[in-house]
């Protein structure tokens, strides 16, 4: 399938760090999620950050991220990913409805590299986090699929997940679209950060990585 293109997908809408206009989302009712959430984590040691995000979400609303909750390292993500761990929330990070189509920037600070990966969610995906799950959330109440977890490791690797009500697993998915780009591929990323990787590896990731072979892991 073809790359999604920013062009076609978003319309000219320049948002700095939130998006779109303060206006009362008048499509919740009861206790329907008011926003969907999505975050971006790493394996422990191997870090990246994310820079900026562009979306699409489920109703056709678009959104553009300059500002983004951080890019947390899971500790228990050690050399392969897992249903279990999930990023820490923040303020930013959040649409009115489920995320359709992302496309974001990140610098791979373990790689020295930037890159550029395009994402779309199929209509079951969607569907299930618009459904109420069979699971309860962590007071006994009503829970969704309203937080999507997205994991980034070495060689530009991206996974996905849903992410588990109350003590539930977190529901790994199939992108109908993922499709990551690097180097003089780069499009919508080209220029968006200006990390020239020079600083090197703090002792942490200097500590982690020796003895190992890259990628570090099975991603």
């Amino acid at each position: 399938m073809e790359i999604i293109r920013l062009a076609g997908l978003l319309p000219a809408l320049v948002l700095t760090a939130c998006h779109g206009t303060d206006q009362p989302n008048t499509s919740v009712k009861n206790d329907v999620p008011a926003e969907w959430v999505f975050d971006f984590f790493t394996p422990n040691a191997l870090p990246s950050l994310v820079t900026f995000a562009a979306i699409l979400d489920a109703d056709g609303k678009d959104y553009r991220f300059n500002t983004l909750n951080s890019t947390s390292a899971l500790p228990g993500v050690i050399g392969g990913w897992n249903d279990r761990d999930r990023a820490p929330g923040g303020y930013w990070n959040h649409v009115d409805s489920p995320p359709k189509h992302i496309i974001f920037c990140w610098d791979s600070i373990i790689d020295k590299k930037v890159y550029e990966t395009h994402l779309t969610l199929s209509a079951a995906v969607v569907e299930k986090m618009r459904r109420v799950s069979e699971y309860r959330d962590y007071r006994g109440g009503k829970a969704y699929y309203d937080r999507l977890q997205i994991g980034l490791a070495p060689e530009g690797k991206v996974a996905v997940w849903l992410q588990g009500s109350g003590t539930e697993p977190n529901y790994r998915v199939t992108p109908s679209v993922l499709k990551t780009l690097s180097g003089d591929k780069l499009d919508i990323c080209k220029g968006v950060t200006k990390s020239d990787f020079s600083y090197g590896y703090d002792k942490d990731i200097k500590d982690f990585i020796k003895g190992k072979k890259y990628p570090y892991g099975s991603w």
